[in-house]
């Protein structure tokens, strides 16, 4: 079943031809509220809270913003945050700025962005994640900003677009996994991936069957992405695991995030990558890079991406 949010508004910017959202989350999804303001201004936050005012850009425009309700609790806010990730970079986005809570500031982060209030919109301060993105046609530039995180029964998403948004955007979000059929990531270093995508796939990796034991070889991507992070020692990573989609939500989660731990073990043992730097977690089948349905598919959607999480 697809959820429509239809948003009809005049906007005050001339004549706009802004890019209308279409999100598919990974589980059942509620839309909970939305606000629109035909010409507003709004704070992205760019950086994470150090001291002081956060750095930002302050866009202005047609603000549309809604939150949602996902699911009943069992998924992780990256979980919820990776494929609508992915569909943003897919839809022409520039992800600008991505953190996790303790690492974008914990209270003093959340509290420097505008939120919808509870219940609409619930913010656990030690669980959440806020992602800022940009997209430019021309001379038209909008943005959208994503705030994710859960209580014990739901997850709950924000998201706010401002900007050249055409008058009669429609904003829609359905329960149907992510588009199979994204573009890979381009080859090359993992440090050049990192810093131009934000995100690479670490495409050597190798797993016994079922297992989430890493092979006992060396592999190119993790010493490349060890380099990158002892010449980088502010720079912060999240390793995430994702399976094909054969066997249960839950098992192949609870496999993934075996899996990137196992490459997190590597990375520390092996490389002297400090513990502080890396993180891991796992989305299981919930975010394909290819289809299902052949084998071929299925080993590409077999792998462990690391993620740029914050470099300051």
């Amino acid at each position: 079943m697809i959820l429509r949010a239809t948003i009809a508004a005049t906007a005050l910017l001339a004549p706009t031809m802004g890019l209308a959202l279409t999100l598919e989350f990974p589980a059942v999804a509620n839309l909970v509220a939305e606000k629109i303001v035909p010409q507003d201004s709004y704070f992205l936050p760019l950086d994470a809270f150090s001291e002081g005012p956060i750095d930002g850009v302050t866009a202005e425009g047609t603000l549309f913003q809604q939150s949602w309700k996902v699911g009943s609790g069992g998924l992780t806010t990256l979980q919820i945050l990776a494929p609508l990730r992915v569909q943003l970079e897919n839809s022409g986005y520039e992800i600008l700025f991505e953190c996790e809570g303790r690492i974008c500031g914990g209270f003093d982060f959340r509290y420097q962005i505008e939120v919808l209030p509870e219940p609409d919109m619930h913010v656990n301060l030690g669980d959440y994640r806020y992602l800022t993105a940009r997209h430019q046609a021309g001379d038209l530039t909008d943005y959208v900003s994503l705030v994710v995180s859960r209580s014990a029964n739901a997850g709950f998403v924000q998201v706010t677009q401002i900007g050249a948004i055409d008058q009669n955007a429609t904003v829609t979000a359905s329960t149907k996994a992510p588009d199979a059929s994204i573009d890979l990531p381009p080859d090359g270093p993992v440090g050049q991936q990192l810093e131009k995508l934000g995100h690479a796939t670490l495409n050597d990796l190798t797993f016994k069957t079922g297992s989430s034991e890493l092979g006992d070889e060396t592999f190119a991507s993790l010493s490349e992405l060890a380099d990158y992070l002892k010449a980088r020692p502010k720079a912060r990573i999240m390793l995430v695991g994702h399976t094909d989609a054969e066997g249960s939500l839950d098992g192949n989660i609870a496999l993934s995030r075996r899996r990137a731990a196992s490459v997190v073990a590597r990375l520390i043992a092996k490389y002297g990558v400090p513990r502080n730097q890396v993180g891991a977690d796992g989305v299981g089948f919930l975010s394909p890079r290819a289809t299902n349905l052949s084998e071929t598919g299925r080993s590409k959607n077999r792998r462990v991406e690391v993620i740029l999480t914050s470099t300051k």
